[in-house]
């Protein structure tokens, strides 16, 4: 595909991509061929040489890192997420908050990876969060973790589920913490239960696009476009100028 546009994009972005890329097409006749997974793990794809013209990261520093070693021609902000905890739902729920029920030990917890993805990562700053909060009570969260996805060796989330739904209701966990941008697809499954994190417990996910050649350059422009905007908010993002939600 000499004539598409070559992307690896964070995971978490699958969902928004096709109807991103189905607007770009029609506006430009340009084509997108796009790989997803893991940012860490496609940074480190990026490093060890392999082509791209775009790499959409679930944070920051993937990218920065990129544009420091000379792989990457810009760096820009263009979304925003946050976390939300996913559980089996069962009676016990209905007395708990969201972080008792992390911290039950009837639970077990699941995370992505941290390093690998940044999903992980920032996991464990909200478990930072809630420690300063709560003393012990982090250092708990992170012993109890069972990072299950997002890393080198994990299993892959089947195509089309949702790692919070398929760890939950293959029986691998009981809990998961993940991106709030699925929070209203997983309300459409009934045995599931999500619940809103607190700002002030919350981290704020800021994803960075990082343009690696000039035939990347009009992609970056349209996602960060208007119309790439209003976009990815339908997606259950933030926008590139918003706070986190509440």
């Amino acid at each position: 595909m000499t004539n598409s546009i070559k992307v690896l994009a964070a995971g978490s972005l699958r969902r928004a991509w096709q109807p991103l890329c189905e607007a770009f097409t029609q506006e430009t006749g340009t084509k997108v061929n796009a790989q997803f997974g893991p940012a860490g793990l496609l940074r480190e794809r990026i490093e060890q040489g392999e082509k791209v013209d775009l790499f959409a990261s679930a944070n920051t520093s993937h990218p920065l890192a990129l544009q420091q070693h000379g792989k990457a021609l810009s760096v820009d902000n263009f979304c925003g997420n946050s976390l939300c905890v996913t559980a089996r739902k069962v009676p016990e729920l209905e007395t708990l908050s969201w972080l008792k029920v992390l911290l039950d030990s009837r639970f077990r917890l699941a995370t992505s990876t941290p390093k690998s993805d940044p999903s992980g990562d920032y996991t464990w700053q909200m478990f930072e969060n809630i420690e300063r909060r709560h003393p012990g009570a982090g250092e708990t969260l992170r012993n109890k973790a069972l990072r299950l996805v997002g890393g080198e060796k994990s299993a892959k989330v089947p195509e089309g589920k949702l790692a919070a739904e398929w760890l939950i209701c293959s029986g691998q966990a009981d809990v998961f913490i993940g991106y709030t941008s699925y929070a209203t697809l997983l309300r459409e499954n009934d045995e599931l239960e999500v619940f809103n994190v607190p700002a002030d417990y919350n981290v704020r996910a800021i994803y960075a696009l990082a343009t690696c050649t000039e035939k990347g350059k009009p992609l970056a422009e349209f996602i960060l476009s208007e119309t790439g905007q209003h976009i990815l908010q339908n997606a259950g993002f933030c926008g590139k100028h918003s706070v986190m939600p509440e």
